[in-house]
């Protein structure tokens, strides 16, 4: 009761008029220009204002249930990147996975904590806002950029996941030994028709606490795959008919992930290991968990909305998603041990290409990914809308045209560039660290006033040790990438 008798009371005084402290550390005066425009932004964003205020698109204020939030949220962490956990723990070993996959995830939650203190202490709930409080106009030109860029990426990855398995489920209903030369057999045409008669209705969704429903029903075919996952380890036997692995082409994580050849002991688990492969395993764990785009629009959606209510979403959802991750790992690396590929799922194709199960799963899982791509779109739209039309009043025509425009950019990319894992590769461990570490420990570190944290406290120094660390694992990705083209002398396909 005192917790929320101290929020009203601070809601209060927002809006009647008081500045931020912030701004009194910033210098910002009354009569500033800069002040005009700081609190004119502020005034958008705060929740319940009761002042005349333009119809933006953060108008859904206050109506998405904890629930609702909860499978949004879980939805935008969940990326096609679960297909390779069991490749990524059969490089690790299950220990070091197990303590790198904690750690992720604590870490993640951190972060997310750091972006809810920012929105607290200026009232303002959009990652670009933040950005320009933090730093001005470039601030904010940056976060858009980075959201835009890394989302796309997300949204190529779940569309070429569409593009490569729909035409083998499609194949297997037919019985066909091979592909045809038929269009219904055709990736890229198949990847305009889900475009447009699925990810494009959903995405003219005017605010993103519609799309809880489709979040659940895509979280349930997940949980569909985890459950056959589960169930296939009792099933399969290994070896796998003396078979050996091969490199298939997947597309997940931007990571050069091609399979490793046999190592003699391809049926023992292993607790701890290194290879040549295990540099990678810590990008895709920490791309695993990256929705930090997604988290401050959500929290605007959320119904009775507060700072330790939004950070319970979160915590949710990382925990549920956690689990998934785990159990996912863990039974599928203990199914074909050191066999499993990249992409799991072509994995148990070698054992039957007409298993009905896998038939299922296949089938689920693009229509998990499929009903993600409108909740990552979801971001990039709301980070345009702020950098080129901020301020100005909702308007359909232009939420829907770049909704399309978006659509087919993405589209383009993932027909017309055949080798887009490593140019994602780069743009991935550049965009990821800065979701999840860097912006949010800078935005604390300016954001917060002095006079309430200090330099020298202890959160600033946690938050600056925070953002070291992202630029570390920054350095460190794009080295692992580099080196990995240095040694191997070419370039191979993929995506998010």
């Amino acid at each position: 009761m005192e917790l929320q008798k101290m929020e009203e009371q601070e809601g209060l005084e927002m809006l009647n008029g008081s500045v931020p402290e912030c701004d009194k550390a910033s210098g910002l005066e009354d009569g500033d220009p800069a002040a005009e425009v700081t609190a004119a932004e502020q005034e958008g964003f705060l929740p319940h204002a009761t002042s005349k205020k333009l119809n933006q698109f953060t108008d859904f204020e206050g109506k998405t249930s904890f629930g609702m939030s909860v499978f949004n949220l879980s939805n935008a962490i969940m990326g096609s990147g679960i297909l390779g956990l069991a490749y990524a723990m059969r490089n690790t070993g299950i220990v070091l996975f197990i303590v790198l996959l904690i750690c992720i995830a604590v870490l993640s939650a951190y972060s997310i904590h750091l972006l809810l203190k920012c929105a607290g202490v200026v009232g303002i709930r959009a990652y670009e806002q933040l950005g320009y409080r933090a730093f001005g106009p470039g601030g904010k030109v940056v976060a858009a950029v980075v959201i835009c860029v890394h989302n796309t990426g997300a949204m190529s990855s779940y569309l070429y996941i569409v593009k490569y398995e729909l035409p083998l489920v499609i194949q297997t209903f037919l019985g066909l030994s091979a592909n045809t030369e038929n269009w219904y057999m055709n990736g890229n045409v198949l990847i305009i028709i889900v475009s447009v008669c699925i990810i494009l209705p959903l995405a003219l969704m005017k605010h993103l606490g519609y799309l809880g429903y489709t979040s659940g029903l895509s979280l349930t075919c997940m949980v569909f795959f985890l459950i056959s996952v589960i169930y296939k380890k009792f099933q399969i036997s290994c070896p796998l008919n003396g078979t050996e692995p091969v490199t298939p082409l997947i597309y997940y994580n931007g990571q050069n992930a091609s399979a490793a050849g046999t190592t003699g002991d391809e049926c023992t688990a292993k607790t701890f290991t290194v290879n040549s492969q295990t540099a990678y395993t810590i990008p895709i764990l920490a791309f695993a968990f990256v929705c930090h785009p997604e988290v401050l629009p959500i929290y605007t959606e959320l119904r009775r909305a507060s700072k330790r209510r939004m950070q319970s979403v979160a915590n949710v959802s990382i925990l549920a998603m956690f689990f998934m991750y785990l159990l996912t790992a863990i039974f599928g690396y203990l199914t074909f041990f050191g066999n499993v590929e990249p992409e799991m799922l072509h994995t148990y194709s070698r054992v039957d290409p007409l298993d009905r199960l896998i038939l299922c799963v296949r089938l689920a899982v693009l229509m998990a990914v499929t009903l993600t791509v409108p909740v990552v779109l979801f971001p990039i739209r709301r980070a345009i809308q702020q950098l080129l039309f901020h301020g100005k009043d909702f308007s359909w025509v232009r939420h829907v045209s770049i909704a399309i425009c978006l659509l087919f950019v993405v589209n383009l990319l993932v027909i017309f560039v055949p080798n887009i894992r490593d140019i994602f590769g780069v743009i991935g461990a550049t965009s990821a660290p800065s979701l999840i570490f860097i912006l949010p420990s800078i935005f604390y570190l300016r954001i917060v006033p002095r006079e309430k944290e200090p330099l020298r406290s202890r959160p600033k120094i946690q938050a600056a040790c925070f953002a070291a660390l992202g630029f570390i694992f920054m350095v460190m990705s794009l080295g692992f990438i580099v080196a990995d083209w240095v040694t191997t002398g070419r370039s191979s396909g993929g995506g998010h």
